[in-house]
């Protein structure tokens, strides 16, 4: 266990942050499963920028990779423009 102060405060910080993004790291793969399950057209080029947009953000506060972020943009936009 720790024996400093600031160790105790630490270990409370990045187990408060760890829920935050593992909360944020599980909306984001909800929502990809979501339009990824879309076969209309209409409903999921509607819902692609709100994915996008929660990528983007997510990867600029590093809770995802910004590579990993873009590969998904990029398949999900492939995915929505093949939809008949």
């Amino acid at each position: 266990m720790a024996n400093h102060k600031s160790s105790l405060k630490r270990i409370r910080q990045e187990e408060k942050r760890r829920l935050h993004n593992r909360y944020y790291g599980k909306t984001m793969r909800n929502a990809v499963r979501k339009l990824r399950a879309t076969t209309e057209k209409s409903e999921a080029a509607s819902l692609l920028p709100k994915v996008v947009k929660m990528l983007d953000k997510l990867a600029k506060t590093n809770i995802i990779h910004k590579n990993k972020a873009s590969n998904l943009k990029s398949k999900l936009t492939v995915y929505v423009n093949k939809l008949a």
